[in-house]
């Protein structure tokens, strides 16, 4: 019976049989579903890459506004796709580590305020033009400069000078950072030629994939790039093709008919419904990635922070994990950082529903009146249904919540940041350092919820240069509680990743983020 199994999983492996009429007879053979589907992935691995294709997928939270500019990028999509065109310095490992990529060495002054990092000879770009130190000096430059309104910004303040010294890039810092070089696996810092600087939106990069399809909102697609310089490695599909489906039932009908091989952002209420089709399977991992309700700080009547608290605990914590989750994901704190990140703290007190102590802080902060919520399903999937939850518990409390359903379309452009209370989701980031030097710290350009703290900030800049671990969790900790109970987001939980895969598609392996932290595209292939 081994030996049977055995040559049928190399059948479904090679495209000779499916995986509907391989779990067919494995149960004929009296096999349990879980001991078949290990017999399948060992085959998957074992068969390794396969060439060609057209690798397709289904992506939410496009939007017509989207731009190829990596220093915009604000959604899923444009995010993913640059990992198909776009090359980066470094990458984050599934260990936590680093993987290099376009740098291949990087190392620091014994103060980490120098870094040297020295970029991969013969590494070409799309335009036929070499990677060079020169076009990684300038790329930092540009995301560096307040008039990009990069993302990035906030991560490269501390930035004093960048210098190309034959093949290798000197940064030297303000003031020490032992992290910097996880800073560089940020999504926005692709390497472009001369930096972006002459056309930041043309799409090309030094990735697997040439920009070939670019249609805002609607399609992004790429043809395999012949002079890739690790091709054993990714890049396997001829082609990748990726639709903008912003509807959740939308996106799982386009996979189910076998529109798409792989889709993000499953809604945690039809994962079931999903496990129950042979042909698919349901990919999931634990996620720094939160989902919050944001208050800005500096616009009535949110500048209060009674009233800010009083809304953080009228949230019912363990309803929102269990009825817009379903069980995957776990409680927010109200700060951006749980057990994913390294020096994380584990002895700060959670913060729980509690009417009572809600309508205290509201009567003590003078407000009345409802207050309005702006919510679309674009912020995360749900959050329509968490905005009522919300509401619910908040009357509870003696506090009107006025929820107004916002398009999906748009919703980045025209409500995130823009909009004094509002829903969003944030992914990981490769280190505490980065998620608050990115959303958190007062210059930071992304700080969507217009909190500025001068100790924060002083913290903040005290933790990179402190080489000892113990002392830097402290600093981390305390700035866990002053975002906690001074800030404007509210975090009512983590959301694990929930991607959904077809099972012609092989060399999936997920973890922090969406589609193998955006690296599905390149890293996997199709089996038949």
């Amino acid at each position: 019976m081994t030996q049977e199994l055995d040559y049928l999983s190399r059948c479904v492996a090679a495209g000779r049989l499916s995986r509907r009429e391989f779990l067919g007879r494995a149960t004929a053979l009296g096999v349990s579903a879980a001991f078949a589907n290990s017999l399948l992935a060992g085959a998957a691995r074992a068969q390794g890459p396969v060439r060609g294709g057209i690798l397709k997928a289904g992506l939410h939270s496009g939007g017509s506004t989207d731009s190829l500019d990596p220093a915009t990028y604000t959604s899923v999509v444009v995010k993913s796709f640059s990992y198909c065109w776009g090359e980066y310095l470094v990458a984050l490992a599934p260990d936590g580590g680093l993987e290099n990529r376009l740098a291949e060495e990087v190392g620091s002054s014994k103060d980490a305020k120098t870094w040297t990092m020295k970029i991969r000879k013969g590494v070409e770009f799309h335009n036929g033009k070499t990677v060079t130190a020169e076009d990684v000096v300038a790329t930092l430059e540009r995301h560096s400069d307040a008039k990009s309104q990069s993302g990035a910004l906030g991560l490269l303040k501390s930035i004093d000078t960048i210098k190309a010294n034959g093949d290798e890039v000197v940064v030297t810092l303000t003031d020490p950072n032992v992290d910097f070089p996880y800073l560089m696996t940020d999504y926005h810092l692709v390497i472009q030629p001369n930096g972006g600087k002459d056309n930041p939106a043309a799409g090309i990069g030094a990735g697997p994939y040439k920009v070939s399809v670019n249609e805002p909102g609607a399609r992004y697609g790429g043809d395999r790039f012949a002079n890739f310089w690790q091709s054993d490695k990714m890049g396997f599909a001829d082609q990748v093709d990726i639709l903008v489906i912003n509807d959740n039932t939308a996106r799982i009908s386009a996979l189910q008919a076998g529109q798409v091989h792989m889709i993000s952002n499953v809604d945690p209420k039809v994962v079931d419904l999903i496990k129950r089709v042979p042909s698919l399977k349901v990919e999931t991992a634990s996620s720094p990635s939160y989902c919050c309700f944001n208050m800005m700080c500096d616009t009535a009547p949110f500048d209060n922070n009674d009233l800010r608290m009083a809304l953080k605990l009228a949230i019912d914590r363990e309803e929102m994990v269990d009825k817009i989750l379903r069980g995957y994901g776990t409680i927010g704190n109200d700060f951006p950082v749980n057990a994913s990140y390294r020096l994380s703290a584990d002895d700060i007190p959670q913060r729980e529903f509690d009417a009572d102590q809600a309508k205290y802080y509201y009567e003590k902060s003078g407000h009345s009146g409802p207050i309005l919520l702006r919510v679309a399903d674009a912020g995360f999937p749900g959050a329509v249904n968490a905005a009522q939850l919300f509401q619910q518990s908040c009357a509870k409390a003696g506090i009107a919540i006025e929820v107004k359903r916002e398009p999906d379309d748009g919703y980045w452009s025209e409500v995130w940041s823009k909009q004094p209370f509002y829903n969003t989701s944030w992914g990981g980031r490769a280190t505490q350092d980065q998620i608050y030097s990115t959303a958190y710290l007062s210059t930071a350009s992304w700080n969507d919820t217009h909190f500025r703290n001068e100790k924060f900030d002083k913290l903040l800049i005290e933790a990179r240069a402190e080489f000892d671990q113990d002392k830097r969790k402290n600093l981390y900790r305390e700035m866990g509680l002053l975002l906690r109970d001074e800030g404007g987001v509210i975090i009512p939980m983590f959301a694990q990743v929930i991607d959904a895969i077809s099972d012609k598609v092989g060399g999936y392996a997920g973890f922090r983020d969406n589609l193998m932290n955006g690296y599905a595209f390149s890293k996997c292939w199709l089996t038949a």
